[in-house]
């Protein structure tokens, strides 16, 4: 019998949705912020940790894996959850994000795409079969179609042959998929250009995955743009599949995309920041190091019930930065992880209580007041 996760539209605030994610592990509430746990672990947290913070669903990069430890290790150890040992549901992107950022168009064919591990610069191929291969074997509950995600910005003419080619792939992939357990979602493309968005959600929704993904934003177009690439292809998105939208971890990024009708986003941006010293606020992003911290002996924010603002204060965390020590890094990516997660769960009760707007609103008025 198949364990493979369904989804639940339970409630719409105009387009804002909240869901639930039934799996095998529990129920998990959308729309839902999702870590990035790159090479197996979300960089300095352990598996614990993340359940205090009350995330969900954790990502795994599959190129990485595929490259260390290999695909073939993590199958034996019993797929990624028993590996790193993560008792909830998890998420592998396909790997060509980051195939496509070290690959030139020259090495993207019909077959797949030639480039070099950045470890050690041994000549790989990475082909949509491949990709759901690994990702059968690492045993994520999600796994996604290999796609391109074109640099930005780019011609028409390029844009459209690479929408056409994604779609191939995401067929090839689809045919070879052979893991019940799995959800398998099929990724819209299309970069700023309406019409190829439209025709690439209606031709990957024709197809009949598990749910869809919007990518390719967030790749250096400004934030108008960005939002214009959701407005283009998410009516085209059915209605009972989760809607994720890839790489988006900014808080008023992601209040745009709830607005738009997303469930699921996913960026190394809480623990990216935070090993540069910034943490999220109510009002807006801080830098740690700024010397008017030196002497501020309350937490980084006063309403946050994450374990870093309950037991130290911005001064000692200020101090832990300077010196270089981890556990600075640590509790600043703790506490950044918590803002998001704390910010979903705001956000669905919003949408419960239809106020979602109203709530937006609000958020965004305190964040820009710097």
């Amino acid at each position: 019998m198949s364990s493979k996760m369904e989804f639940e539209l339970l409630k719409k605030d105009n387009n804002a949705r909240y869901g639930i994610i039934k799996s095998k592990y529990g129920n998990f509430e959308t729309p839902m912020f999702m870590p990035v746990g790159t090479r197996a672990t979300v960089k300095t947290l352990s598996p614990e940790e993340l359940y205090n913070e009350n995330c969900g669903i954790v990502l795994a990069n599959t190129y990485h894996l595929w490259l260390k430890p290999g695909e073939d290790i993590i199958y034996k150890a019993g797929g990624l959850h028993k590996f790193m040992n993560y008792n909830r549901p998890m998420l592998t992107d396909s790997g060509g994000f980051q195939v496509f950022s070290l690959a030139k168009p020259k090495d993207i064919s019909e077959e797949g795409v030639k480039f070099k591990s950045h470890i050690d610069g041994k000549k790989l191929f990475l082909t949509p079969e491949k990709s759901i291969e690994i990702q059968n074997k690492l045993g994520a509950d999600i796994i996604m179609s290999f796609d391109e995600c074109p640099y930005y910005p780019c011609t028409y003419e390029y844009m459209k042959e690479s929408v056409l080619r994604t779609l191939r792939w995401a067929k090839r992939g689809k045919d070879v998929h052979n893991n019940p357990n799995q959800m398998l979602f099929g990724i819209v493309q299309g970069g700023a250009f309406s019409d190829l968005r439209k025709y690439s959600a209606i031709e990957t929704v024709k197809m009949g995955f598990d749910g869809y993904s919007i990518g390719g934003t967030s790749v250096g177009e400004d934030k108008k743009t960005m939002y214009e690439m959701i407005d283009n292809c998410i009516s085209y998105l059915p209605e009972d599949k989760i809607r994720y939208l890839m790489g988006v971890g900014e808080p008023l990024d992601i209040l745009e995309g709830v607005l738009r009708g997303v469930d699921l986003f996913d960026c190394v941006l809480p623990t990216r920041i935070a090993r540069h010293a910034n943490a999220f606020t109510r009002y807006g992003k801080i830098n740690i190091k700024n010397a008017k911290y030196k002497e501020d002996f309350t937490p980084i924010e006063d309403t946050c019930d994450c374990y870093t603002c309950k037991n130290y204060t911005k001064a000692y965390i200020r101090h832990l930065i300077n010196v270089e020590e981890t556990f600075g890094q640590r509790l600043l990516s703790i506490h950044n992880i918590r803002f998001l997660t704390k910010m979903m769960e705001e956000i669905r009760t919003s949408i419960k209580e239809d106020r979602f707007i109203e709530y937006k609103d609000d958020f965004i008025k305190k964040y820009n007041n710097k």
